[in-house]
């Protein structure tokens, strides 16, 4: 479901991090990385957001380097969650899932209303982004990974800011979708690791072998 090959980034002269691999099915992967090696710059480089120096990323078979329909396709099979989940600061948190299950095809469904009372985020429904804790905003973008059948989801310290009942409803939410799709994340939280499973991995491992 998620593979990359040789991923590259370097600025001028320093090199973050040079052919990274990774092939991986469903279940949950963790990131781990003490020194801040570079962990919101892959997951950018997997998100399409940021250019790869080097290297091919693919997500459910599409190529994101490849024709503009094939990267199309690639990010279409993708959920992300980013590190401060604040892309429209104006937009509120209905307004947000409104859009996202419009962008999936799809309508607020009574599962993702579900998750979304789970998380504790109906009194927060009408605020908009930017009067919006981290925690309470990363929820949002959590909620939305339900939408449709993304076949990846990519999320960058998921549990920052999330309180001991959400970060519960977090755990539970990537075992129930590590189930059939790949979830890749990048965490501190040995809690959120150990809860969903997740094959620990460093960026060690991702440049000497292949997971998965």
């Amino acid at each position: 479901m998620l593979r990359f090959e040789n991923l590259t980034q370097r600025f001028g002269d320093f090199t973050l991090f040079e052919n990274l691999h990774f092939r991986g099915d469903h279940g949950c992967f963790a990131l781990r990385d003490e020194g801040g090696g570079g962990k919101t710059t892959l997951l950018g480089m997997l998100a399409g957001t940021v250019d790869t120096q080097g290297g091919k990323v693919w997500i459910d078979g599409h190529s994101m380097q490849d024709t503009p329909s094939a990267a199309h396709a690639a990010k279409a099979a993708l959920a992300v969650v980013p590190f401060d989940c604040l892309t429209q600061p104006s937009q509120t948190g209905r307004g947000f899932l409104e859009q996202r299950a419009a962008e999936r095809n799809v309508t607020l469904t009574a599962n993702v209303l579900d998750l979304a009372e789970r998380f504790g985020l109906i009194p927060h429904m009408e605020k908009r982004f930017d009067q919006m804790s981290l925690g309470t905003r990363r929820k949002f973008y959590l909620t939305a990974t339900r939408f449709g059948a993304p076949r990846v989801i990519l999320a960058d310290e998921p549990s920052g800011g999330l309180d001991g009942p959400s970060r519960a409803v977090l755990i539970d939410l990537f075992k129930t979708l590590g189930k059939d799709r790949c979830v890749f994340f990048s965490t501190h939280d040995d809690e959120l690791a150990n809860g969903c499973h997740a094959t620990t991995l460093g960026f060690p491992d991702l440049s000497r072998a292949n997971a998965g």
